[in-house]
C-alpha cells in the first residue's frame, strides 16, 4: 500500500498532550499501535512513565516529556524539545483539558481563568508551535499528510447552565479548529475536532464538591463512553488516506439520559 493511502503511521512522530490519563493516554496508545513514535506530554511525570512503559511493552515507541502547558512559554518549549529529540512531527493531538463547572455565582473566578488557560491558551500555543513542523511533514514526509486533532466536547456545540467558562472554552476549540482547517487544508495538514459526550475519565475529580456529586450521578445514569472509544476515534481520523479529511467527529453514548 502506498504511504499516501490509508495505513499505519510507521516512520512518523506524534505528540499527545494530556497523555498521563484518560483520552490523551488512550490516544497515545492508539497512535503507537499504528506505528507512530509517540511523545506523551503532561505534568505528571510518574504517570507519563507508566504510559511509556505500557506502550513499549506492547511493542511500540514512546517518550515522556513532562510540561505544565499553562506556564508561559512551556507549550512552545515542549514542542521544540520533541522535534529536537525525535527529529520531526507529523501528528499532534491536543487532549489536555479540565472540566471545572459550577454555577456562575459561587464559582471562584480562578476556576474560569484556569479553564481558559488549559483548554484554550495552552491548546493555542501547542498548535501555533506545531503547525510549521506539520506543514514540513506534509510536504516532505512519507505519508504526504499531517494531522492536528483537537479534543473538544459536545459542550462546544450546545451550551448549558452551570458550564459557562467550559462552554466558552470548547466553543473556542471548535471554532479555532474550523478556521485552521480552512487555512491549512491546501498544504495537506488536516485539522480535526473530536467532540465526545460523557466519557468515564478523571475529569470530574476536580469539580467543586456539590456539583461533582450531581455530575457523577448524571454520568452514572447511563453507559458512558470509555477513553479508549475516543482514542480509537483519533486513530481512525489520522489513518485516513491523504485525500480524505475527517473535519469534525461527534461521539456520544448510545443512550443518554436527559
Amino acid at each position: 500500500m502506498s504511504g499516501r493511502g490509508r495505513g499505519r503511521l510507521d516512520g512518523t512522530v506524534a505528540l499527545v498532550t494530556g497523555a498521563s490519563s484518560g483520552i490523551g493516554e488512550a490516544a497515545a496508545l492508539s497512535l503507537a499501535a499504528e506505528g507512530a513514535a509517540v511523545a506523551v506530554v503532561a505534568r505528571r511525570k510518574d504517570r507519563l512513565d507508566g504510559v511509556v512503559t505500557r506502550i513499549r511493552e506492547e511493542g511500540g515507541s514512546a517518550h515522556a516529556f513532562d510540561a505544565d502547558l499553562a506556564a508561559p512559554g512551556e507549550a512552545a518549549a515542549v514542542v521544540g524539545r520533541v522535534v529536537e529529540a525525535l527529529g520531526r512531527l507529523d501528528t499532534v493531538v491536543n487532549s489536555a483539558g479540565v472540566m471545572l463547572i459550577g454555577p456562575a455565582i459561587g464559582t471562584p473566578v480562578e476556576e474560569w481563568l484556569r479553564t481558559v488557560d488549559i483548554n484554550v491558551s495552552a491548546l493555542l500555543q501547542v498548535a501555533h508551535a506545531a503547525l510549521p513542523h506539520l506543514v514540513e511533514a506534509a510536504a516532505e514526509g512519507p505519508r504526504g499528510v499531517a494531522d492536528l486533532v483537537n479534543i473538544s466536547s459536545v459542550a462546544g456545540r450546545v451550551a448549558g447552565p452551570g458550564a459557562a467558562a467550559y462552554n466558552l472554552s470548547k466553543f473556542g476549540v471548535t471554532g479555532l479548529s474550523e478556521a485552521l482547517r480552512q487555512e491549512f487544508a491546501g498544504k495537506y495538514v488536516r485539522v480535526s475536532v473530536v467532540e465526545p459526550g460523557a466519557v468515564a475519565t478523571e475529569l470530574t475529580d476536580h469539580i467543586q464538591p456539590g456539583v461533582r456529586e450531581n455530575i457523577r450521578a448524571w454520568y452514572g445514569s447511563m453507559e458512558n463512553l470509555t477513553a479508549e472509544d475516543v482514542g480509537e476515534a483519533v486513530g481512525y481520523i489520522v489513518t485516513r488516506p491523504r485525500r480524505m479529511a475527517v473535519n469534525e467527529m461527534v461521539v456520544r453514548p448510545t443512550v443518554q439520559e436527559s
